[in-house]
């Protein structure tokens, strides 16, 4: 009955002579009308019948309009067969871009083009997670909102869409469209270092080479890792106002007022994507997100406003925040300035006591490294949350709220959480799980690389260094180092700071205030290779004050989103002897 409805409603709201040329003969109906023995049928029976009502295609192409990765994930998962090959089927009909404009809403039915293709979506527009963001494109072409979400730019995605096509664009129209190209909204991004790894164009993301990470305490800004989930907002700092709602004094603040009234705050912490080292879950089973190695992390001093300063400046003070805690305020929700075609920003939120907290350092920050912070870092001011995902420090920041309820974001709610290995896209209920704050203990190899190969000199040994963090300001208080994959170990010397007054007989650098540790720590060790072997694993792992550990292997810790990849650290070498 499904298809027959879809059938009938391909002609529905046409005029007798379209919906007859819209009509095909009975003969030769194309197996999507359910007619004629095609290879989709509305019994659902077998495991290569695909009906395009399947509600499993749905969420598939929700990733493909509203650029939803892990939404993009699910509808993919659930395409486990191939599909056998159809039938010849006669050429679909020919629509002109006036009769595609009739079907904009989901009284007419929801149509779209796509590169000269009609589909139409109509079933679909219910099931999309993004609410009504999908009408944005109702009745008009689709390649607006693909040149915003390039990343799923797939061969796999476009087959998916392909399950909804109707019939072609007049092509006097396609014409016309190809003479009024979308402007890439990516072309204002900034230009990046050529060194950086990169994860995906558009949006950005990318990291630098291992071998550089380890080379400096302090992340320099230009390779220290990029994450964009959206085009990089070009924001006027003469213009600007950053919005704090929820406060018994809203506030519309200028940069000069952060910068005049609130005084600086300078903190060095790290920051962690929280899908680093996801390319060592995907080696023990695929997963959904862009491959990171070990370096989407880095360290950097930022400078700015207190956050807790300016919600006391909005009437925020220890009166206030007792009786709105009383009234269930527990969020600070951030909103960035970073939009998609519908004008969705990114946003997240952290918990109301993190920002409050003298010992939190929750920053408004406008410096990165004693400098105004780079476009791809957030200019000309961002959140900068010491301890936590990288996700939550939102970019670009436009608007504070205190709130009863998280940030409603998808990143919030639909992403950026950590689920058991057994949990599948089948399975996973995005809303029984908490969203990533803190993050586990930390560490990984930056030398030698992976597959390198060492010359075994006259000393016989090998330099290994590295990086430790642990998320919650917890402090790394131990890195073990194995050249035997994990039978025998030493202890690497940690080093605080940029280590230029140890190395000069100076004392190190006191330790961080209990809580409060929120940059690495670089470590080296200096040890003699196993003799007589040819290949060598070496192996670190991280502890921390608190005694948490890293787990021997990724297999236990596997994710369905490929987050909070903390496993022992490996790397193998070749050694060659002299």
């Amino acid at each position: 009955m499904l298809l027959l409805r879809r059938c009938r409603r391909l002609t529905a709201g046409l005029s007798p002579a379209q919906a007859q040329r819209a009509r095909p003969a009975t003969s030769t109906a194309p197996s999507w009308c359910g007619v004629g023995g095609g290879s989709r049928s509305s019994s659902g029976g077998g495991e290569d019948g695909q009906t395009s009502q399947d509600p499993r295609w749905r969420p598939a192409l929700a990733g493909l309009l509203a650029g939803t990765g892990a939404v993009l994930a699910y509808g993919l998962h659930h395409h486990k067969a191939e599909r056998p090959a159809s039938p010849m089927e006669p050429a679909l009909p020919v629509f002109s871009q006036a009769e595609v404009s009739k079907h904009g809403s989901l009284e007419a039915g929801v149509w779209v083009t796509f590169r000269g293709g009609v589909y139409d979506i109509t079933e679909f527009v219910a099931m999309h997670p993004g609410g009504d963001k999908i009408l944005l494109a109702a009745g008009g072409a689709l390649e607006p909102f693909w040149a915003l979400y390039a990343v799923h730019s797939q061969d796999h995605v476009l087959d998916i869409l392909s399950e909804y096509k109707v019939g072609e664009l007049d092509p006097e129209d396609q014409a016309r469209q190809r003479a009024v190209e979308p402007s890439d909204p990516y072309s204002g991004d900034p230009q990046r270092h050529p060194v950086l790894r990169v994860n995906s164009a558009k949006p950005f993301n990318a990291e630098p080479p291992p071998s550089l990470l380890g080379d400096s305490y302090i992340t320099p800004s230009a390779i220290f890792f990029k994450r964009n989930h959206l085009p990089v907002p070009r924001v006027d700092p003469a213009s600007y106002r950053l919005r704090v709602e929820g406060l018994p004094r809203p506030l519309s603040l200028s940069l000069a007022d952060l910068k005049g009234r609130f005084p600086k705050h300078t903190v060095t912490a790290t920051l962690q994507c929280a899908g680093n080292r996801r390319s060592e879950m995907n080696a023990v089973k695929q997963v959904k997100g862009l491959n990171w190695g070990i370096a989407a992390i880095g360290n950097a001093t930022w400078s700015g406003a207190l956050l807790r300063d300016v919600l006391r400046e909005g009437g925020w003070g220890p009166e206030a925040a007792a009786a709105a805690a009383g009234g269930g305020a527990r969020h600070v929700q951030f909103e960035g300035l970073d939009a998609d075609a519908s004008g969705t920003t990114y946003g997240a939120s952290i918990p109301l006591n993190k920002a409050l907290s003298e010992e939190g350092d929750v920053l408004l920050a406008y410096q990165m490294n004693g400098e105004d912070l780079p476009a791809d870092h957030g200019y000309p001011l961002r959140v900068v949350v010491p301890g936590t995902v990288g996700a939550r420090n939102v970019k670009w920041l436009g608007k504070v709220i205190v709130s009863r309820e998280e940030s409603a974001s998808h990143w919030q709610q639909n992403d950026y959480k950590g689920f058991s290995p057994g949990t599948d896209w089948d399975t996973v209920d995005f809303k029984s799980a908490p969203a990533i704050q803190e993050l586990p203990v930390q560490s990984a190899i930056t030398q030698p690389a992976d597959g390198a190969v060492l010359e075994r000199d006259a000393d016989g040994e090998v330099t290994v260094r590295g990086y430790a963090w642990s998320g919650g300001g917890r402090e790394v208080v131990r890195v073990d180092v194995s050249l035997d994959g994990g039978k025998t170990w030493q202890v690497a010397r940690l080093r605080e700071g940029d280590g230029e007054g140890e190395e000069q007989g100076e004392a190190p650098p006191p330790p961080p205030p209990p809580g409060r540790a929120w940059a690495w720590k670089l470590w080296e060790v200096v040890a003699p290779l196993p003799p007589g072997e040819q290949q060598v694993e070496i192996v670190c792992k991280a502890v921390d004050n608190s005694y948490n550990m890293q787990p021997d292997s990724v297999a236990p810790i596997w994710n369905l989103r490929g987050v909070l990849s903390n496993a022992w650290h490996r790397v193998r070498v070749t050694v060659r002897e002299d």
